[in-house]
């Protein structure tokens, strides 16, 4: 039965009855990372350096080094990745259970607010009047607060004032209502982080970092696309690289969203 399944999910794709989504922003240098004050030490870009190109230093290839932080462009948070987390058993991306990449997918859209008010805020009261319309959230789900910030770029992705950046992101009765109440998988924002820019004064600061990784949750960060999800249906692979101890990876997040082309 389960061969049947799987097969008869690859024709879909190959026919096109489901459509794949990359929800993932290109890598490059020039794609913006999360700037912390100066007394902490900063997340690095991505960088590539060709170390041959079909030539003297290696004739029949082509191939380059790279480097980056572990949460640069579209990545991943684990628990590792905060304080509150830092105790917790398979709290790093290669001790995480594989299965605990993928499955259905929540898109709470707050696009017209975010429009509004570069500080919009997802709160209980916005995740219910969302349930209203299309059911309650599952436990063991994504959700991800879609704001259409992956149509910005450069300086007003970051959005950096003299106070420090402005983006949406939860309130910490927000999150914890996914995380208490739905018993969510992970988070996920289309802005530079899983919290809001201003978050630094919530209490705890940075709600979202806080309270999914000191309960074994997952958060994605700078997601692109979001407008091409339902707001249920669709599910989420979300893999990151395995590497030992890590706190967090740049990944291709794909959606698998049912409809496509057939």
């Amino acid at each position: 039965m389960s061969q049947a399944i799987l097969q008869a999910l690859c024709e879909k794709v190959s026919e096109g009855g489901i459509e794949i989504v990359d929800l993932t922003h290109t890598l490059d240098p020039d794609f913006p990372v999360i700037v912390l004050p100066p007394e902490f030490g900063q997340c690095a870009r991505f960088r590539m350096e060709e170390i041959s190109a079909y030539d003297h230093r290696g004739p029949a290839w082509k191939w380059h080094n790279i480097s980056m932080s572990e949460h640069t462009g579209t990545h991943f948070d684990a628990p590792a990745h905060w304080i509150s987390g830092r105790d917790l058993p398979n709290n790093s991306v290669d001790a995480i259970a594989p299965g605990d990449f993928i499955g259905p997918v929540n898109v709470i859209d707050c696009s017209e607010g975010a429009g509004k008010d570069d500080d919009f805020e997802l709160t209980p009261d916005i995740i219910k009047a969302w349930e209203d319309e299309y059911g309650t959230i599952e436990a063991n789900s994504w959700v991800l607060m879609r704001t259409d910030w992956s149509k910005r770029s450069g300086a007003a992705y970051l959005n950096m004032k003299d106070d420090g950046p402005h983006s949406p992101g939860p309130t910490p009765e927000g999150i914890r209502f996914l995380i208490e109440q739905r018993d969510i998988r992970g988070f996920g924002t289309e802005t530079v982080g899983t919290d809001a820019g201003q978050a630094s004064h919530y209490e705890p600061p940075y709600p979202a970092h806080y309270y999914l990784h000191g309960a074994g949750k997952y958060g994605l960060q700078c997601l692109a696309s979001l407008d091409r999800l339902p707001p249920k249906g669709a599910v989420l692979l979300a893999a990151p690289l395995k590497i030992k101890n890590g706190t967090g990876s740049p990944l291709r997040v794909l959606a698998m969203v049912p409809g496509g082309r057939s």
